[in-house]
This record gives structure tokens, C-alpha cells and sequence, in this order.
């Protein structure tokens, strides 16, 4: 098989193949062995019919049977032997059959090949966590603004659930805490990706971000939908869904790749998890400065 790969632009790739004669004729077999069997021709039993009637009565459709069967076969195989990383169904066109010879032409989509350096030992910033008394009494008193005949006291914190009101306050300290934490967590894994993605050049295609586009502007309508937002109406909403959500979509399609391609470089194959496996690598390789 000849393949001829040209670059079209930092996302596109054309792919000129050629099917050689003996795998088109071996097709060719395996079609008219299939048709020969299921065909039903007036004056012939099923599979008995002789190959030149077969091709009188079945010939156009022999042909298209055996395109449709080779071109995914030599497509496949050369992308593989060329090593294209494809996101895309590829555009075909320029399909011949001549002479037992098939050729056609391929575009696909591919990955962008994605500078990037210096993405460990980034530098973050962070702050200690505590939680201060008046935070405590602060939500204490919304507790009290609810059961406004109340007062304070172990009674009160007892018909919460709780043998004292310092058991109380400890309680909310813990939640408190894991709120902050929690938010310092996102933090700074936004300042992260953030500094990151500032050093990474590439141009993200196109075809992901629409793939993307479409699954947020679906889910967005679901959520509307949860919502009882009438039908029409989510409908109405959808152009503006799509300008909405365009920038997001650009930017999660472009953290995915390039945190993919950080993965590929640290051996992270953890395929399930493999974005916040590699979040979790890139922390743990951080420069953590507290403030």
C-alpha cells in the first residue's frame, strides 16, 4: 500500500493512499464469494450462479462493496503506519477504482503537537488555614436566627444532636475547615493549570471544541429542564447556550490535551483517572510558598 502524508496546517493532515492490486482482487473474491451466496438470479440455484452473470446482474453493486470495505481497512492502516494521532472521521474524496487498483484521498484532524516546558516546580502561593471564634459565632447565630426562642446553651445544642454546645462549636470548626480547605484545594489547582496552560503554544481544534460545545449546551438544557423550564423556551435559549459556553469549552478541550500530553511524558497511564492523576502529579511536583 503507498501512502503519501502532507501537512496542511498545524491541525490537518492529507493522506493520499493507494490499495495495490493484489489486496483489491482479494476483496473482489471475498465480495463475489458473498454476493454468489445470497444472490437470487431466475434460472440459478443460490451460489451456482456463474461469476460473468453475477457481475451482468450484481456488478455495480460488487463494486461499491468492495470500496466500502477497503477504504476503512487501508485507512486504518495508514494512519497507523504514518503514526497520525487522529480526533476526527476523516473527509474522504477522490475515490478511483481502476484497473484493479483503488486510490483515494484522506483529511483528517489531528492532535496538535504541544510546546511545553517547565511544568514542574511551578510556583504556588497558599495561605495557612484556621478557623477563628467569630466564625464559629457567626454561624451559631444563623443557627439561632432559626429557632429564634432559643437561647445558646447546652439545651439548645442538645435538641441539635449534640451533648454540649462545645461539641457544637467543634463540630462546626470541622466543617468550617473542610470548607476552607476544600476551597484552597481548587484554588490552587486553578492557579496551576492557569500557569501551566500560559506556557503551552498550540492551536486546539476545532472539531474538539465543537464536540465539546455540544455535550455542555446539553447538559446546560438537562439542568434546564430539571428546572421546569418549558420546552420551547430551552430551545429558545440555545444560540445564546453556545455563545455562553464556546470559551469554556475552548479551554477544557485545551487543559484535557495538554494535561494528556504531560501524562504521556511522565508514563501516567492511568487512563480512567488520567486528568487528575496528572493534576495530582503536578502538585505534589509544585513549589509550594506559603504567604
Amino acid at each position: 500500500m503507498k501512502v503519501e502524508a502532507k501537512k496542511l496546517d498545524a491541525s490537518k493532515v492529507q493522506l493520499d493512499i493507494e490499495v495495490p492490486q493484489e489486496t483489491v482482487k482479494k476483496k473482489f473474491e471475498e465480495v463475489y464469494e458473498k454476493v454468489g451466496k445470497e444472490a437470487r438470479i431466475p434460472g440459478f440455484r443460490p451460489g451456482k450462479a456463474p461469476r460473468d452473470i453475477l457481475e451482468k446482474h450484481h456488478g455495480r453493486l460488487i463494486q461499491d462493496e468492495v470500496i466500502k470495505g477497503l477504504i476503512p481497512e487501508a485507512y486504518r492502516g495508514s494512519i497507523e503506519r504514518e503514526k497520525i494521532d487522529v480526533v476526527e472521521m476523516p473527509e474522504i474524496s477522490q475515490v478511483k477504482l481502476e484497473s484493479h487498483i483503488l486510490s483515494f484521498r484522506a483529511v483528517v484532524e489531528v492532535k496538535p503537537q504541544i510546546e511545553i516546558k517547565d511544568y514542574k516546580n511551578i510556583k504556588l502561593k497558599y495561605k495557612k488555614i484556621a478557623v477563628g471564634p467569630q466564625e464559629i459565632d457567626k454561624s451559631l447565630d444563623s443557627f439561632k436566627e432559626s429557632h429564634k426562642i432559643s437561647a445558646l446553651d447546652d439545651k439548645f445544642a442538645k435538641g441539635l444532636g449534640y451533648a454540649a454546645l462545645a461539641d457544637m462549636r467543634a463540630s462546626i470548626e470541622r466543617r468550617l475547615l473542610t470548607q476552607k480547605e476544600d476551597e484552597l484545594r481548587r484554588q490552587l489547582q486553578e492557579d496551576l493549570l492557569k500557569q501551566i496552560l500560559d506556557k503551552a503554544r498550540f492551536r486546539v481544534p476545532p472539531s474538539l471544541i465543537a464536540q465539546r460545545l455540544e455535550e455542555l449546551v446539553k447538559d446546560a438544557k438537562v439542568q434546564l429542564a430539571i428546572r421546569q423550564v418549558p420546552r420551547e423556551q430551552i430551545a429558545s435559549h440555545d444560540e445564546k447556550l453556545r455563545k455562553e459556553l464556546s470559551p469554556e469549552a475552548e479551554s477544557q478541550v485545551k487543559t484535557f490535551l495538554v494535561l494528556e500530553e504531560i501524562a504521556k511524558r511522565e508514563n501516567i497511564t492511568d487512563a480512567e483517572h488520567l486528568t487528575q492523576r496528572t493534576i495530582e502529579f503536578l502538585l505534589s511536583e509544585a513549589n509550594w510558598v506559603e504567604e
